[in-house]
């Protein structure tokens, strides 16, 4: 009888044991509160003069973003692709930001019908350059465009006639330069080009002339552009396509292929391209940055 009433008791206290844990475990553990992270401190907007008198405040919370103030609006704007500088485009207008020396020059432009490059300038500012110009990842890439790079080789740049224009009997071609090398490189200032005939004699009547900022873009000076590996940059050549008459001339001679020699470098690069400069002289922009994928036109020889 002792014997049963002793395994009676040892099987109750078993039993409450086994449900006290079973309870416990049941239970959810109390929820614990994460200790509240360090709020970032907000950059603290800044503010650029443009020529117009006019001026844009633009507040860059992270490197992917910026928000601009112009004429009483507000836009928010992403980070673009852009081998030179910071460029954010949104809301319609194109905000281009780069350093030089001690001033942080600044674009600001209508986005065209596809909503991707600038083209037409809305105001061009400038401010004191205090830091480093914010620069996102470049999509294309993964990472940062560096802020510096050597001077571009031939061996490493490809040349390409991505259209053009033409009206008023001037003709101009955009001539893209890509980098088919592996390490970044740098453009800053104006390529020389020579022309050649198709037997591949330079035209030595025909001179190259340096104009500030391009057809499209006048008066706008030379800026460094940084190329990351298969980034491509553009200059411009412009001609007139009729005789100067009254230094006898009266047909313009024809040119087969254009050799450039990229600003610092000795050896060119070429592109078979057919055009009929006027007048002995042919005009070249700065390199600047080329964004978007490539725009197939016709070449501007007519």
């Amino acid at each position: 009888m002792r014997s049963l009433s002793l395994a009676c008791v040892l099987v109750s206290s078993a039993a409450a044991l086994l449900a006290g844990c079973t309870e416990e475990a049941a239970a959810p553990p109390e929820p614990v509160a994460p200790s509240p992270a360090p709020a970032a401190a907000a950059a603290p907007p800044v503010s650029y003069a443009c020529e117009s008198g006019q001026s844009v405040t633009v507040a860059y919370p992270d490197t992917a973003t910026a928000r601009l103030s112009y004429r009483g609006q507000e836009y928010v704007l992403r980070t673009a692709l852009s081998a030179s500088g910071a460029r954010f485009v949104g809301s319609g207008v194109e905000w281009w930001i780069a350093s030089r020396g001690d001033t942080e020059n600044a674009t600001l432009s209508r986005l065209g019908p596809n909503e991707e490059v600038g083209t037409a300038v809305l105001e061009r500012c400038s401010r004191p350059a205090s830091g480093p110009v914010p620069v996102g990842p470049a999509p294309e890439q993964g990472g940062p465009v560096p802020a510096s790079a050597p001077p571009c080789r031939a061996p490493q740049l490809r040349l390409s006639n991505e259209g053009g224009d033409a009206g008023a009997g001037n003709r101009v071609a955009n001539i893209g330069v890509q980098n088919i090398g592996t390490q970044p490189c740098s453009l800053t200032g104006y390529p020389t080009v020579t022309l050649q005939d198709a037997q591949g004699r330079n035209l030595a009547a025909i001179r190259s002339e340096q104009a500030t900022g391009s057809y499209f873009t006048p008066g706008q000076p030379p800026a460094p552009v940084v190329l990351a590996p298969q980034a491509r940059a553009a200059f411009e050549l412009a001609w007139s396509a009729i005789p100067n008459e009254g230094q006898g001339e009266r047909t313009c001679p024809n040119a087969a292929r254009i050799r450039v020699t990229a600003p610092g470098d000795t050896s060119p690069a070429s592109l078979d391209m057919n055009l009929a400069p006027c007048g002995g002289r042919v005009k070249v922009s700065p390199v600047r940055p080329l964004t978007g994928a490539p725009q197939p036109a016709p070449e501007p020889t007519v």
